[in-house]
């Protein structure tokens, strides 16, 4: 996400370095480049310009001109601007009620339906709660088999009511159910239009009124830029929603609804999604996204998802083969099968500092992921421990005894040796500092 973004803000900073001076006209020239990034990225130009005028009162504010390293000083106005811009801090759900109610709106199509059942695995495993799913959908009855089914993938209950019609009657109907069956937490997951319509608006803006929500969040599709925005204002004029959650963030988004929603409808984004898997859900944090966004990696969120999946003790085994360069196929395919529980390769390559650049503008594709095993199973032993003996002769073998094509043999070996390069980097600087926080 937002790697074009991250690129076109660098080459600004670019602008910066290799100067003797630093001068006005020099600043001004990197605060145009940051503009028209921003403007590409699909960011209101309102918004763009008076990001880049406070970004600029704030640069001469602190002499970024007499600086010895202004360059290294306008990355921190802007990273800190950023931060403001996407809301500052993290923020929270109320789950103070028994039951606590969370109301989904958005457009047909934005991902509410599996988005709620991303929270409801979220809230039961990170907030041991007893969540309830509720099918409100009425029209699409495509909807509540799809609720239904990945409900039953993680064993959380869904009430529906396919006689009833009226999805008011539903969300109180469910509310009830789950006072007597002891739910602390109900997800109203509800329908949406392909456009804003004043029945779609009339329906929401009943049902929050009958069930008064704790929270209201509106569910939008990032990758449809300043649509978004205007779609969120439009919600917010009508239920003044408590927080924004954005959706698909791993797809080809350009980063406008992230950087523009807080703005426009002065909410907090609360959670973002960034795949299909269940578990692909992230509480918003505006100072991680900044860093991500400036290319400075999210090393906080990178453990925490690591905490939430690996072994300590494999990981220790890990880290002494790496040190001493005995790092395997073997070991090579039990880290691919863990990391494949934390998310998207390219989401956590983002996360750690510097490893983009290092891999380029390379896309590490997650189904590419789908043979490695059949291929590593016909190395021989020595193959898989010493990596560096696989010629060419033995890759035909090799893509011979898998039935596979010689060009996904040379693309797993190159998927191989750009991990390999991850991890010793992480070993050079990172590595120590992961293990310690593994170990809290």
């Amino acid at each position: 996400m937002f790697n074009n973004l991250s690129d076109k803000l660098e080459k600004a900073f670019q602008l910066l370095k290799g100067h003797g001076k630093i001068t006005e006209i020099n600043v001004a020239k990197t605060l145009k480049e940051v503009r028209r990034a921003l403007l590409t990225a699909d960011v209101n130009y309102k918004i763009a310009k008076e990001f880049t005028d406070k970004v600029k009162n704030n640069a001469l504010g602190q002499n970024v001109l007499k600086s010895l390293q202004p360059g290294q000083l306008m990355v921190k106005i802007v990273k800190d601007e950023l931060t403001l811009l996407m809301g500052s801090k993290t923020s929270g759900l109320d789950l103070t009620n028994t039951p606590s109610v969370i109301l989904m709106s958005g457009l047909q199509g934005s991902g509410k339906t599996t988005f709620s059942v991303k929270l409801g695995n979220f809230l039961r495993s990170k907030k041991s709660k007893k969540p309830l799913l509720v099918a409100c959908d009425v029209y699409r009855p495509a909807a509540i088999e799809q609720l239904e089914v990945l409900a039953k993938q993680i064993d959380i209950p869904v009430y529906k009511n396919l006689d009833e019609k009226n999805p008011v009657i539903i969300a109180k109907q469910a509310v009830d159910f789950a006072k007597k069956n002891k739910n602390d937490t109900v997800i109203i997951d509800t329908a949406g239009r392909l456009a804003v319509d004043e029945l779609m608006m009339e329906e929401i803006s009943k049902i929050h009124k009958a069930v008064k929500p704790n929270e209201t969040l509106f569910v939008v599709d990032s990758m449809t830029g300043q649509d978004a925005v205007n779609t969120a204002k439009s919600f917010n004029d009508i239920l003044n929603f408590e927080g924004v959650v954005l959706t698909k963030l791993d797809g080809d988004t350009r980063g406008g609804a992230a950087l523009s929603v807080k703005y426009v409808v002065d909410k907090p984004i609360k959670f973002i999604s960034t795949g299909e898997k269940i578990d692909a859900i992230d509480v918003f944090h505006p100072d991680r996204m900044a860093d991500r966004i400036l290319g400075m990696g999210d090393v906080i969120s990178l453990v925490e998802r690591a905490q939430d999946q690996f072994d300590l003790e494999q990981a220790r085994k890990i880290n002494k083969k790496i040190a001493k360069n005995k790092f395997g196929f073997d070991d090579f395919l039990k880290q691919i099968k863990q990391v494949q529980k934390m998310g998207s390769m390219n989401d956590l390559v983002g996360m750690i500092p510097g490893a983009k650049k290092m891999i380029g503008d390379q896309e590490i594709d997650d189904s590419a992921f789908k043979f490695v095993e059949v291929i590593i199973s016909s190395m021989t032993p020595k193959e898989r421990a010493k990596p560096e003996i696989i010629d060419q002769g033995r890759r035909k073998r090799i893509a011979k005894g898998s039935g596979r094509d010689i060009s996904e043999v040379n693309q797993l070996i190159k998927q191989f040796n750009q991990m390999s390069k991850m991890m010793k980097m992480m070993q050079g600087g990172k590595a120590s500092q992961l293990m310690q926080m593994f170990q809290k």
